[in-house]
């Protein structure tokens, strides 16, 4: 930064809100005391479709301590049930309504909650209320059933669209590779569960303790539903124990906790179960198609890919799940489509990297197929195919160092000591395999506000309404403002999750550092170059006689001369001289017109090695290297446990992670964290992160791109390509368990 030598980016500082989180200061939404306080407790349904015929509140009731059970037959009217209202990351449908009428679409929806004076009176009344159902027949699964899929009317972004001709460019081929890429459902699983506490003041107002990724969003759903002005509703949420997607939409706690306490007039508080987890948003299982055709020399010449994806019978959810084909490598004939297949299941979600993660996972092992029939190198084939121009719109990429990232990971990881054939290269019985995959993810730029406060004492507050959900918000942001304003770090405080601060967008899609941080940074330049208008003002002193921002420096707490450093003012001296009590700026930020005519994308190169137990068939990850073109890394400490995490998650993905329906009775059977399997500890060897350097003054004005999603994007699919080789089976239908390989 030109007016700054304070430097705090690029910096591996710990968390701020670290010791917080260690010592139990950090509260959740579960955790919010609040007088007189009620506890409700979901009944869910035993069945995936049918109707509700009869049910009996009788005996919960009788319990002494027990206030309600909110059923469809005594819930309040309430405006919302026109069905007008989605929330801010609500797919094109009907929103699921908590107790709308006596419908059931899925299993475990919620159909009744249970409100008492204590938690366990609660939970016991819960298991007395007795449903009686007339079922129907249920469908929840998408296999055997690509003749029902059907091409949606809207996408979350921007529609798949075919250039070229793919038919000739597949006749033309000299090799071509054919073949069918499945992962089933997975639930986001963040230790926090989904909580919402209730808190009603006197007057009637509400405050909302919630478990969200957007404050925001949750007000503006319980004002919507509920007919209240936003005056009458604050929510907060200061610490989220991981969302990972499940937060970006307002779960059905958060609703019913809401009705009840605005029904009795009492502060209610309701947290769903480890099981109940599963009864909402998923990662949607999905079905792909991929056709690649290519000359002898690896260059393609057609990639026909075609995903099938699960939604609910009321509302149609998209991703991203083809698009990557089209924009990745160069290729002049591109077919794709994207289709839907209903099922009596609950709407799939975002989950960390939407769309992405699982389109590249059926291309990159596509590509890793096509290396091996061309017998050329899996590396050497994505060179070939290299582009700086992201074909499927015609633009040039902002920045894109993707092969830096290869050679770097490669030299790091040893790539060049594969023996390129399948099942070559062993110790004994344990097979080696080494894979490789490349990744990307968009790089977005979201409209959003800050506002910052300096105190005479040289304590500067800045705040806006984002979320911190583990990813280290709270830290960056006051990097930010400490390197802008030059203040130790210990002088800067940083305010989120309330919906009283300025206004910020859900934090997802890898853009809160992107949107907040460009608006904290404008916001501290607001406060410079009020305090330059004051030192503009003075007739004698140090700084006597400068008039622009780019003649002085902000560091070590003091506003300095560049052309003599001798000559300075601290920063709370030069508001007692203009007679301030405070200076503060609150300013917005939008994404720039000129990043239009530019295609903006993180990218990475995943390296792998695993052993595999020949008699067993049992996979374990040894070696793992992924090299990050990530644009500016603001703090690597925290960048680099993001990148961990999604590295983490790969694995999961890749070997373990499956969210088992039960198909007779339409539920996910596997809903806990014994029987739904995750990595643990024993699971993790040698992870290592490489951050490439990259410049890039197109993204945003901090130049920084995001690293939520990039770090788990291509991790399965270098995993399902290190199997490969170290076994010569190719499984293409995650996860990759014992039996499979077998």
């Amino acid at each position: 930064m030109s007016n700054t030598t304070t430097n705090y980016i690029g910096k591996p500082a710990s968390r701020v809100d670290g010791r917080a989180k260690v010592t139990g200061e950090a509260k959740y939404a579960a955790e919010f005391p609040a007088p007189g306080l009620t506890y409700g407790v979901v009944v869910s349904s035993a069945v995936a479709k049918g109707t509700i015929t009869k049910i009996d509140t009788a005996a919960a009731l009788s319990l002494p301590g027990v206030l309600q059970v909110f059923t469809h037959q005594n819930r309040p009217g309430l405006a919302w049930f026109d069905k007008k209202y989605q929330d801010e990351d609500a797919p094109p449908g009907t929103p699921f309504r908590p107790l709308y009428d006596e419908k059931i679409l899925f299993s475990q929806q919620p159909i009744a909650l249970v409100v008492a004076d204590n938690f366990e009176v609660a939970r016991y009344a819960a298991s007395l209320v007795e449903i009686t159902y007339e079922t129907e027949p249920h469908i929840t699964s998408i296999k055997n059933r690509l003749h029902e899929a059907y091409t949606p009317k809207e996408y979350k972004s921007a529609e798949p669209s075919p250039r070229g001709d793919a038919e000739k460019g597949l006749a033309q081929a000299e090799i071509t590779h054919e073949a069918e890429y499945s992962h089933p459902s997975e639930h986001h699983n963040p230790m926090e569960m989904h909580a919402s506490t209730v808190v009603l003041a006197e007057d009637g107002t509400l405050t909302v303790y919630d478990k969200t990724q957007g404050v925001q969003n949750s007000q503006n759903y319980i004002t919507q539903v509920f007919g209240l002005a936003k005056e009458q509703v604050q929510v907060i949420s200061p610490f989220v124990g991981g969302a990972f997607g499940s937060g970006l939409r307002p779960q059905y706690q958060l609703f019913l906790a809401v009705m009840a306490a605005l029904e009795l007039k009492r502060s209610v508080r309701v947290v769903l179960t480890r099981q109940q987890m599963f009864s909402f948003g998923h990662r949607p299982a999905t079905i792909q198609h991929l056709v690649l055709g290519s000359t002898s020399q690896g260059a393609l010449t057609a990639v026909v890919h075609e995903g099938f994806a699960e939604t609910s019978r009321f509302e149609d959810y998209t991703e991203n799940l083809v698009n990557w084909s089209a924009m990745l490598y160069k290729c002049d004939n591109v077919q794709l489509a994207h289709k839907l297949i209903q099922m009596d299941a609950y709407t799939p979600l975002d989950m960390r990297a939407p769309g992405g993660v699982t389109g590249l996972y059926a291309l990159e092992c596509a590509m890793d197929e096509l290396a091996y029939k061309l017998d050329k190198d899996p590396l050497e084939l994505r060179l070939t195919n290299y582009t700086n121009i992201d074909l499927s719109k015609d633009n040039p990429f902002s920045s894109k160092e993707l092969k830096a990232c290869y050679q770097q990971g490669a030299e790091k990881f040893g790539w060049a000591k594969r023996n390129p054939q399948p099942r070559s290269m062993r110790e004994g019985k344990t097979l080696i395999g080494y894979g490789l995959a490349t990744g990307a993810w968009e790089v977005n730029q979201q409209k959003s506000s800050a506002k910052a406060v300096l105190s005479p004492d040289g304590q500067l507050k800045v705040t806006s309404a984002t979320a911190d959900i583990g990813t280290g918000t709270y830290t960056i942001m006051t990097q930010i403002a400490a390197e802008t304003l030059g203040l130790p770090l210990a002088n800067v405080t940083f305010k989120l999750g309330d919906t009283a601060l300025p206004q910020a967008p859900l934090q997802g899609g890898s853009w809160t550092a992107a949107s907040v941080g460009s608006a904290v940074k404008a916001a501290c330049e607001g406060i410079q170059e009020k305090l330059l208008a004051h030192i503009r003002n003075l007739k004698e002193g140090p700084l006597a006689g400068v008039q622009k921002l780019e003649e002085v420096l902000f560091a070590d707490g003091k506003i300095i001369l560049k052309s003599n450093p001798a000559q300075h003012m601290l920063l709370p001296e030069v508001m007692r001289l203009a007679g301030e009590n405070f200076i503060e700026a609150t300013v917005t930020t939008k994404p720039e017109l000129r990043q239009k005519k530019y295609s903006m994308f993180s990218h990475s190169a995943v390296f792998v090695e695993v052993l595999v137990d020949e008699d067993f068939g049992t996979i374990r990850v040894t070696r793992v290297v992924s090299a990050i073109a990530g644009g500016r890394i603001i703090n690597p400490k925290t960048a680099r446990s993001q990148i961990l995490g999604g590295i983490v998650w790969g694995m999961g993905m890749a070997l373990e992670e499956e969210s088992v329906m039960d198909q007779p009775y339409g539920r996910f059977i596997n809903h806990d964290l014994a029987e739904y399997h995750v990595p643990v500890n024993a699971d993790i060897h040698d992870l290592e992160v490489i951050f490439v350097e990259e410049d890039d003054d197109i993204v945003n004005p901090l130049g920084v791109k995001g690293l939520g999603e990039i770090g788990i994007v291509g991790t399965a699919a270098a995993i399902a390509n290190a199997v490969y080789h170290a076994t010569g089976k190719r499984v293409r239908d995650l996860p990759i368990t014992l039996d499979k390989l077998m």
